[in-house]
């Protein structure tokens, strides 16, 4: 199946959103040109096209204000949260709500987002999904916002994030800079950066019997919207998440994606390939980016990797590509 044939739930929190900013959803999907009667659906649903369409719709009418991205993201409320930010915010701290909100983003719009945590800073980067349209600026912008208020509506302290990066020039950008309380870089990704200890601090909002009741019926839908994607791809998008915790075992991954390990097994084999394989593989890609393109060290590496023991990702890189890390490191 065609990616851009995907559906993408559109949450009934745009509803109470639209409302608070005096928008009225008829104008929008007039102006996008989509059915008028689409919040009256059971479970309305837009494809990436449709979906980017109707968020244009919306900077149509607000064109005025260039600010309307940032005005969004402090809209956001307990009344209008979508199951997957609400199970972001159930979470202990930003580490653990981060990786919930990357599992599910996809789930109420076509984007990802990559979180790499280290033992400095949680990276969290906003990134197209394959086969599909390019991400609108001002919905990036929106995004990159939302992030940090998330932070602080469930710390209840007014988190500042280290860095704030952007690939274009961010209209208002002084409105944008007050509220992160840092300058906007210009960089090769869409981003945001926290410290080590703001990404631990304790979520006030933390709910873990919430989390409880959320968690299969997010499974569910993911499982509905992925249902025509190769399984090993699941496979990596899932270890990707997960492999910066440590428990990236086959046990690990066939729980997060609501199968039996020996279904996993089988399912991959059908594919031509093995959990071991595709572990060891993403492991490979993983550090060689780390490797060429940060300044991360081998230990870091190793972390983020999910290894325990530097001298275990060591002897995996040398099994890999008959090298060390830093002499990949020199030759880069």
């Amino acid at each position: 199946m065609n990616p851009t044939n995907h559906k993408f739930v559109l949450d009934s929190g745009w509803q109470v959103l639209l409302k608070d900013l005096g928008v009225s959803p008829q104008a929008i999907l007039r102006q996008a040109n989509l059915p008028l009667d689409l919040f009256c659906q059971p479970t309305p649903a837009l494809t990436s096209t449709e979906y980017f369409r109707f968020w244009e719709g919306l900077e149509t009418l607000l064109l005025k204000d260039p600010t309307f991205p940032l005005r969004i993201a402090q809209s956001i409320t307990v009344e209008s949260f979508s199951p997957p930010i609400f199970a972001c915010i159930c979470s202990e701290n930003l580490n653990q709500g981060i990786q919930r909100l990357a599992l599910y983003k996809r789930l109420i719009g076509p984007f990802r987002l990559d979180v790499t945590q280290t033992i400095h800073d949680t990276q969290i980067a906003l990134g197209e999904l394959p086969g599909h349209p390019p991400i609108p600026q001002s919905l990036i912008a929106m995004e990159l916002a939302l992030l940090v208020h998330l932070t602080r509506l469930a710390t209840r302290a007014f988190i500042i994030p280290l860095k704030v990066q952007s690939t274009f020039t961010i209209p208002g950008s002084k409105e944008y800079e007050a509220f992160f309380g840092v300058p906007l870089d210009n960089g090769e990704l869409d981003g945001v950066v926290f410290s080590a200890a703001d990404a631990q601090k304790p979520f006030l909002t933390a709910n873990a019997g919430m989390w409880s009741i959320f968690e299969p019926e997010l499974h569910k839908r993911m499982q509905h919207l992925e249902v025509d994607a190769h399984f090993r791809d699941r496979v990596r998008a899932c270890l990707m998440e997960i492999l910066a915790s440590g428990q990236c075992t086959m046990a690990d991954v066939a729980k997060r994606l609501a199968v039996s390990t020996r279904t996993l097994q089988r399912r991959l084999q059908d594919e031509n390939t093995s959990f071991k394989q595709e572990l060891s593989s993403l492991r490979a890609e993983l550090a060689n980016h780390y490797l060429v393109n940060t300044p991360y060290s081998s230990a870091e590496i190793s972390l983020l990797l999910g290894y325990s023991e530097p001298s275990s990702f060591f002897r995996a890189f040398h099994l890999w590509t008959g090298k060390t890390p830093d002499i990949v490191r020199e030759m880069s």
